[in-house]
């Protein structure tokens, strides 16, 4: 499926930075959109800017070494991160990274998202939503881990900093944060209530299979990245 033109993409990295701040989902300068372009560009929100008021002159297109190719603002601190999972995902279009609060929480916490015990969750995010140890940021390290993660997950926790999702379009990683959140929510209150059982070993494998057969999750080929022009 080809990508959306630049002129589109561009509309709807300012439409689900806004929607970030709108969810509080990012406070002050959190959290970051990243779209892959062809010739190993990549279009991403500016640092230093509320998600509220990210318009579309404040967007740059950078390299894969995070040189600034278009716009006057500098790339946001933690670029490493998407382009690993860019690395990691041939196939995927689109990074988010945000600070979701009930989320946050578990990583902050250094409690897992587990067991991913709601069916629905397991098709649209699979068997596990992994936490990234904390490590200090813009490090080989923590670059390295997120990278590793990525090649399995299209969304995790990063210990003491938010969630991380991965997606073909804006729209699927942005469902997929949503997700991610409302699944924190719940798991947090069933947690007060009694143990949280996980799903029948059986139940999950017919469930990844839904998955797998529905397109998601990743693809393991080596397919080329397609990008807008």
């Amino acid at each position: 499926m080809p990508s959306p033109p630049l002129p589109k993409l561009r509309a709807d990295v300012v439409r689900v930075s806004r929607r970030l701040h709108e969810m509080g989902w990012v406070a002050n300068h959190d959290g970051n959109v990243s779209v892959r372009l062809t010739g190993r560009r990549l279009l991403i929100t500016p640092t230093a800017v509320s998600k509220r008021d990210v318009d579309d002159a404040m967007l740059l297109i950078v390299d894969e070494a995070g040189k600034v190719l278009e716009g006057r603002r500098k790339p946001f601190s933690e670029l490493e991160l998407h382009l690993a999972v860019y690395r990691a995902r041939p196939e995927v279009e689109c990074v988010l990274h945000a600070h979701p609060p009930h989320a946050t929480a578990f990583g902050l916490a250094g409690v897992e998202l587990a067991p991913v015990a709601m069916p629905e969750l397991v098709v649209s995010l699979g068997a596990t939503i992994p936490t990234v140890p904390r490590l200090m940021p813009k490090t080989p390290e923590l670059v390295k881990a997120v990278e590793t993660a990525a090649r399995q997950v299209d969304a995790m926790l990063l210990a003491g900093n938010g969630a991380l999702t991965a997606g073909e379009s804006l729209e699927q990683e942005l469902l997929r944060m949503e997700l991610v959140e409302h699944y924190a929510r719940v798991l947090t209150v069933a947690r007060g209530l009694g143990a949280v059982a996980p799903l029948p070993p059986a139940d999950m494998t017919k469930l990844l299979e839904a998955r797998a057969k529905a397109g998601l999750g990743p693809k393991q080929n080596d397919e080329a990245p397609r990008g807008a022009t």
